[in-house]
């Protein structure tokens, strides 16, 4: 989608106003020396230079401390490895996953995706949505920052290589840090970020649900920095959060549009396009439901060598700019030696030739190529092809693919 200028004062407001829990601490002696406002609100008292160790039980010191020696750069393509804690929180402990990068400034950053299943399901949707004055209040203050740091970019203090640094931190913290798989079949996932100044608005996830069922999604929120990063942030787990309420996908959607719809208006509209879809497991192979709103028609491989696009969904209006929107579904089973591929429309739109690349179906065609093929090959195939456009490739690409393996039992 379109992209908007992005600033160290922009990035800086959006750290502190972000959904996500952030701290940095003394590389040498892990003392808290930052927390932003979720970090603040999670703990019973002032956690600044109080030692990080102090803020997790006991049995996951020893986790924390490996967690923040292998931090890497955070200019580094070097992915940071993720833990899982459990945080001493005001409301008692609560899992958390952990990602960790070194800054340029003798500081580990650490961001902290709070467990769904210990949140989210001891409250319902609708207490949920009742904090969306707060959310609102911190994406008008993200929306305002995108003014006031052009006017202030030659005073900023953030320059070069530390703007990449912080954009990379929070770029990362808006993605899976580690890709989950349900039972019986294979993920892979592909994200490329098109500017290391600013944050994209990519998104993609798969998650469980109970003992079989699981959900997924990928999709795009308009423009880039901290409005599409906080509008990603909300995105995210709005969906993961109305899944666990209503497993029909269209309703997700709806969910996720009813709370879009209030926040962006005005001088800077947000919306998004997405996919979301749930896998359950059956005698015949893996039942599939999918939803789209607006995003472009994900491409089923099947394992006898052929390939289509799940053309159903096409007609789905975006998400967040209706009040009524429009939503199409499709159900479709993946047998063994099956794959279904998701992108963003940073692969379609690429610019080839002086054209966009999928103005002839081009994709379908060179997905087709590589079939039967598995996840993790499909998405190395069309890595592959995303790399070939060099200067061509203007937006953000995002690539999930969920397989079913062909040595796979039907009762997985």
């Amino acid at each position: 989608m379109t992209a908007t200028p992005d600033s160290s004062a922009d990035l800086a407001d959006y750290l502190d106003t972000a959904p996500l829990a952030f701290v940095a601490v003394r590389a040498e002696d892990h003392t808290v020396v930052y927390a932003n406002a979720a970090a603040r609100r999670l703990f019973p008292r002032p956690i600044v230079g109080s030692p990080l160790g102090s803020l997790v039980e006991a049995a996951d010191q020893p986790v924390l401390a490996a967690l923040i020696a292998a931090a890497p750069p955070a200019d580094d393509d070097v992915p940071a490895v993720p833990a899982t804690v459990r945080l001493l929180t005001a409301s008692g402990p609560i899992g958390a996953d952990l990602t960790a990068n070194r800054g340029l400034d003798a500081t580990v950053r650490i961001a902290a995706v709070v467990s769904t299943v210990d949140r989210i399901r001891d409250r319902a949707l609708t207490d949920a949505l009742s904090a969306r004055s707060a959310t609102a209040a911190a994406l008008t203050r993200s929306r305002d920052a995108l003014v006031e740091s052009e006017r202030a970019r030659a005073s900023e203090h953030l320059q070069g290589a530390q703007i990449r640094s912080l954009a990379t931190v929070l770029q990362r913290t808006l993605l899976p840090p580690v890709l989950a798989s349900p039972p019986g079949m294979e993920t892979a996932a592909y994200y490329h970020h098109a500017s290391p100044d600013e944050v994209g608005g990519d998104f993609y996830d798969v998650f469980p649900l109970d003992g079989q069922a699981w959900g997924f999604f990928l999709g795009d929120v308009s423009g880039k920095g901290a409005g599409a990063a906080a509008v990603t942030s909300l995105t995210r787990y709005t969906l993961r959060a109305a899944a666990v309420f209503d497993r029909d996908p269209i309703s997700v959607l709806q969910n996720l549009n009813a709370v879009l719809l209030p926040e962006f208006r005005g001088d800077d509209p947000r919306f998004c396009t997405v996919v979301y879809g749930t896998v359950v497991p059956s005698a015949d192979g893996v039942v599939v439901d999918l939803a789209g709103g607006g995003h472009p028609p994900p491409v089923h491989v099947r394992g006898d060598g052929s390939a289509r696009y799940v053309d159903d969904l096409l007609g789905g209006q975006l998400v967040g700019g209706l009040p009524t929107p429009h939503f199409t579904s499709h159900r479709l089973v993946l047998s063994p030696g099956d794959v279904l591929l998701l992108y963003s429309d940073g692969v379609t739109e690429a610019r080839v030739g002086g054209g966009r690349y999928d103005d002839d179906g081009d994709l379908l065609t060179y997905v087709a190529d590589s079939a039967p093929t598995t996840a993790a090959d499909l998405v190395d195939h069309v890595t592959a092809l995303v790399d070939g456009f060099g200067d061509g490739l203007q937006d953000d690409a995002a690539l999930l693919a969920l397989g079913v393996p062909r040595a796979a039992s039907s009762d997985h």
